[in-house]
């Protein structure tokens, strides 16, 4: 056992692990259960065996905190079919880490003493430990590896977290003001401008982890460009868990030390970190020697009073997720459109359902539906010897009543095929339904982020790949209507009118010719009229009713057009206009997910100003 002691002492060296090894050796003299009581004792466990306290009350801060992370778990989710994998890394990564934070202890608050080469932060580690941890010297770099110091148990998963083997994990010494620091666990890191790479790693690592940072800076090197434009400017937004100390200022004469703080003080300002001043939450900044001891109680009570409140976690998510939340407000936030609600305009509706009618022909089947409802008239409610007329007509000249022809199969004649549409005429229909799918969507791409607006542009020409045929097949089905045109009430009148002017002209005929031939008496005024009243009756008739025949044969050619209208519309609506309007509402979910997290980030603030 005496060994085992020995070792210890020789890794260690502060005192207390010995003093823990001989309390575990008079309670049980094997070996075995003091090796158990060893590694106890150095990964900061104690009488809890390494079991996490029970988690407490649920602050405001972490209730809206919750509320951001669920937001921004959503807003991935939702996002990750129209974004691509490396733009939604760094929010996947801080959900990652926040969710494996919240996991572990809440009674816990993990600093990071962080700094350049011969800043001295190890020398201000072992003067908070109040015993020699950290070795310091003048060889660098010094520290080679992130050693943590824990002032209660219960931290093991912490440490856990940050890869700190266990023979890198100490106790501080047992002091009368180290109550004031229970919950905190500190950590020294290697110089972050180490010649070695292996060391900025660890820092790096441990800086994306921990709950707080310590940046120990000297006179000399305090505006270092690697330490500002690595560190301390992109880590701006986590001001609130950020401590600036300014070391060495025994070597400072007079008020030299001053001088340095107020720049220091300035650089801070042009990095964009705000600072603790005049009751603002902000970066605390400080001035001490770890070397004499002047300044190292002030900030031992600030970090004893930031762990007390234990609310850096929280603090550090948010400030996490508020970046993350930076980094993709352009992807959905456009400039200038912050309170942007995208929509397909009634008007953008109407000009591309005008566009499809347009292509579709409506207008030309509404005017030939007309038509034949005025030519079924005719042929109904004209006379006999035009309609002998015309069809005399027609068998003498096939070729330019060609037109005709098509006009009376859709009247409801059984012809041969229709003819096809001219080349030409395709190509221009087919170039309207482009147009008119072009122009919808950049209406309801107007004013989008370009991913989300790429995305509808994307959606509608998917959708708008089969629409010229689709549109044709409706052409040829919907456009023709099945069967002949309905006939009003009166037309069985109108037919029978046609029908006595005719007998008229006939029975007139006939008399005079029987007349003529002597059969009948002689008396030429009565067949005459009779003749007469038919000849002139039978166009009368034919007037009236193609006069008659306007107003339902413009309904019929209306209700054709509109049929075919609402077709068209129709099919453009299910390929086009849902899908483009169903990305319009994926976007905005993902903008009322983004607006949460964005928004609750300010009112995580204010509340942490208040409670400050």
């Amino acid at each position: 056992m005496t060994a085992l002691t020995d070792r210890t002492d020789d890794r260690w060296d502060d005192g207390l692990i010995a003093r823990r090894v001989a309390e575990a050796d008079e309670l049980d003299a094997d070996d075995d259960g003091a090796d158990d009581a060893l590694v106890r004792a150095v990964s900061g466990a104690g009488a809890d065996g390494g079991k996490t306290p029970p988690p407490a009350p649920m602050s405001p801060e972490g209730r809206a905190l919750r509320t951001r992370l669920d937001a921004l778990r959503q807003l991935v989710g939702l996002s990750r079919t129209r974004l691509d994998g490396l733009t939604l890394a760094e929010a996947g990564r801080v959900l990652d880490e926040a969710a494996a934070r919240r996991g572990l202890s809440s009674h816990h608050t993990v600093v990071a003493i962080a700094g350049a080469t011969g800043s001295g932060k190890s020398t201000l580690f072992n003067a908070l430990a109040g015993v020699q941890i950290s070795e310091t010297g003048l060889r660098r770099p010094t520290t080679a590896a992130p050693i943590a110091c824990s002032w209660t148990d219960g931290a093991a998963g912490l440490l856990d977290r940050l890869e700190i083997p266990g023979r890198l994990r100490r106790r501080p010494r047992e002091t009368a003001d180290a109550d004031q620091l229970q919950g905190l666990v500190l950590v020294d890191l290697p110089d972050l401008d180490s010649a070695v790479g292996a060391h900025r790693e660890h820092v790096d690592r441990v800086l994306a982890l921990v709950d707080a940072v310590i940046w120990v800076v000297d006179p000399e090197k305090y505006a270092d460009a690697v330490l500002h434009e690595r560190y301390l400017r992109p880590l701006a937004g986590h001001a609130e868990i950020t401590f600036v100390v300014l070391n060495q200022i025994d070597r400072l004469p007079g008020e030299a030390a001053d001088q340095v703080l107020d720049d220091l003080r300035r650089l801070l300002d042009e990095d964009g970190m705000a600072l603790g001043e005049h009751g603002e939450p902000g970066a605390t900044v400080l001035a001490l020697s770890a070397l004499t001891g002047e300044g190292v109680g002030e900030l031992r009570e600030l970090i004893g009073q930031f762990t007390q409140e234990r609310g850096a976690a929280t603090r550090r998510i948010s400030a996490d997720v508020d970046r993350a939340a930076a980094r993709l407000r352009p992807l959905y936030v456009a400039d200038g459109h912050a309170a942007f609600a995208p929509e397909i305009s009634e008007t953008a509706r109407a000009e591309f359902e005008d566009r499809l009618a347009e292509a579709v022909g409506a207008y030309a089947a509404g005017l030939a539906a007309e038509r034949s409802w005025r030519r079924n008239a005719g042929k109904a409610c004209g006379t006999p010897w035009l309609r002998l007329w015309r069809w005399y007509e027609n068998r003498r000249a096939p070729h330019r009543l060609s037109g005709l022809a098509a006009l009376a199969a859709i009247g409801g004649r059984s012809y041969g095929a229709e003819p096809e549409p001219p080349p030409e005429q395709e190509v221009t229909a087919r170039q309207r339904v482009e147009q008119a799918v072009r122009s919808v969507a950049d209406e309801a791409a107007a004013g989008l982020p370009e991913p989300w607006a790429q995305a509808v542009r994307e959606t509608a020409v998917r959708g708008a790949e089969h629409l010229p045929e689709a549109l044709d097949e409706l052409a040829a089905t919907v456009g023709v209507p099945a069967g002949k045109p309905p006939r009003p009430a009166w037309w069985p009148a109108a037919v029978l009118a046609q029908a006595a002017m005719t007998l008229l002209q006939i029975f007139g005929g006939l008399w005079l010719v029987g007349q003529i031939a002597g059969v009948l008496e002689p008396g030429l005024l009565p067949p005459v009229l009779l003749m007469v009243a038919g000849i002139v009756g039978g166009p009368l008739v034919e007037w009236a009713c193609s006069m008659a025949a306007r107003g339902p044969a413009r309904r019929y050619g209306q209700d054709a057009e509109r049929r075919l209208r609402q077709a068209a519309a129709g099919c453009g609506r299910a390929r086009v206009l849902e899908p483009v309007a169903a990305e319009l509402l994926r976007y905005r979910e993902v903008r009322e997910q983004y607006a949460t997290v964005a928004t609750q980030g300010h009112r995580l603030h204010r509340l942490s100003t208040t409670r400050q």
